[in-house]
C-alpha cells in the first residue's frame, strides 16, 4: 500500500517541503534507501546522506537548513525520531490487524473465553477459565496456564508461556520466548545441610501498556503477586524474582537482574547487566548504571554506579583521579625532593 508525503504528514503533524504527491510503500535507514522509501533524519551525524539518499520521502527537524538541493521530499516535523516511530507503530498495528481468527492446529479449554477481533495462532494452548481480551494477538506456540487474565489489544508473541493464575493487562506486548509465573527462587535450608522447596503459590500482574522483550522470566510470588506497573519497558534476557514490584515507566536494559521482594519506583532506569540484591527500596527516579552491583537501597532521584554500586558524581572523580595516578605520584615525589632540600638548606 502505498501513501502519499501529504498523507503522512497528516498524520504525524508536519509540514511538506516538496512534492505533496511523492509516495512510499517502505521504510529504509537514509544510507540505503532508495526510491518508493521513507526515511529519516534525527542525528546531525547522519545529514551527508540528506543530499545523496534516494528514498522519496524523508522526516527532517523543522529548524534544519540545508546545505545543499535535495531529491527527496520533506516533511518537517518537531522531532523527527518520534515522528517516525509514530509512523512505525502505524505500521505495526495496520500490519497485526490483518491477524484475525482461531488457527489450527491450536486447544482451547472449553472454559476459556475469548474476545473480538482476536488472534489465535498454531499450536497454542489456552487452558481452563482463560480469558483473552478484544483485539489480542496470541502466536503461534503461545501457552496461556489455567487462570490466566490476558486484557484488551495485547499482542503474545511465539513461544511466550504465561503460567496459571497470572494477569495481564491492557496494551501489553510480550516478546517470544518469555516466561511469566515460573516458580520463584524459594528454598528453606534444613538441619541437614539440605533444602526444602517453599511453594511458590502467588502469581504475577503486568499492568497496561507494558512491553517486555524476549527471553524474559519473571517469577511468580511466593505469596501475594509480583507486579509490574503501568508502562515499564524491559529489554531482553531480563531476571525479575518474587515478590519484586517495579513501579511505573521504569525502564530496564537486557541482561539485568532483581532480586525477590525488592520494591522498585516509578521513573527509574536500570542499565544493562546491573544487579539489585532482595529486600531492597529503589526510589523515584533513580538512575542504576550498567554493570553495577547494588547491594543497598537507593534514594529517590540519586545515580549510582560501580560494584558496590555508589554515587555515580564521586565514582566518576574516583575514576578521574585513578587515571592519574602516574602524574600524582611524580609530583609527590618531586615535592618529597623539594621538602628534603629545604631541610637541608634551613639546618
Amino acid at each position: 500500500m502505498y501513501f502519499s508525503a501529504s498523507q503522512i504528514a497528516l498524520m504525524i503533524g508536519g509540514k511538506v517541503d516538496g512534492d505533496p504527491n511523492a509516495t512510499v510503500n517502505s521504510f529504509g535507514k537514509i544510507e540505503e534507501a532508495g526510491a518508493g522509501q521513507l526515511s529519516f533524519l534525527a542525528n546531525p551525524k547522519y545529514e551527508e546522506y540528506l543530499y545523496i539518499t534516494k528514498a522519496s520521502i524523508i522526516i527532517v527537524k523543522e529548524s534544519l537548513e540545508l546545505k545543499h538541493p535535495v531529491a527527496s521530499t520533506l516533511i518537517r516535523v518537531g522531532d523527527p525520531y518520534t515522528a517516525f516511530a509514530t509512523l512505525l507503530q502505524k505500521y505495526q498495528e495496520f500490519m497485526q490487524q490483518q491477524l484475525k481468527g482461531i488457527q489450527q492446529p491450536c486447544y482451547i479449554a472449553q472454559s476459556a473465553k475469548y474476545g473480538e477481533n482476536v488472534y489465535i495462532g498454531a499450536f497454542a494452548y489456552l487452558g481452563e477459565n482463560v480469558k483473552v481480551g478484544n483485539n489480542t494477538k496470541i502466536y503461534p506456540g503461545v501457552y496461556l496456564g489455567d487462570n490466566v487474565t490476558v486484557g484488551d489489544n495485547s499482542v503474545i508473541f511465539p513461544g511466550v508461556k504465561i503460567l496459571h493464575n497470572c494477569v495481564i493487562g491492557n496494551n501489553v506486548t510480550i516478546h517470544a520466548g518469555t516466561i511469566i509465573g515460573s516458580d520463584g527462587f524459594g528454598f528453606a535450608p534444613q538441619a541437614d545441610g539440605s533444602f526444602s522447596k517453599v511453594p511458590q503459590i502467588g502469581n504475577v500482574v503486568i499492568e497496561d501498556d507494558v512491553e517486555i522483550g524476549a527471553n524474559c522470566t519473571i517469577d511468580r510470588a511466593t505469596i501475594g503477586s509480583t507486579i509490574i506497573r503501568k508502562g515499564v519497558k524491559m529489554d531482553n534476557l531480563i531476571q525479575i524474582a518474587h515478590n519484586v514490584e517495579i513501579g511505573g515507566s521504569t525502564v530496564v536494559a537486557a541482561q539485568a537482574g532483581i532480586s525477590g521482594s525488592t520494591k522498585v519506583g516509578k521513573g527509574v532506569m536500570i542499565g544493562g547487566q546491573a544487579g539489585i540484591v532482595g529486600h531492597l527500596h529503589i526510589g523515584d527516579g533513580a538512575k542504576i548504571n550498567a554493570q553495577s552491583g547494588v547491594s543497598k537501597s537507593i534514594e529517590p532521584g540519586k545515580a549510582v554506579t560501580g560494584s558496590p554500586a555508589h554515587d555515580y558524581a564521586a565514582a566518576l572523580r574516583s575514576q578521574a583521579l585513578s587515571r592519574n595516578l602516574p602524574d600524582i605520584e611524580r609530583r609527590i615525589k618531586q615535592l618529597e625532593q623539594l621538602v628534603q632540600q629545604l631541610v637541608k638548606t634551613t639546618s
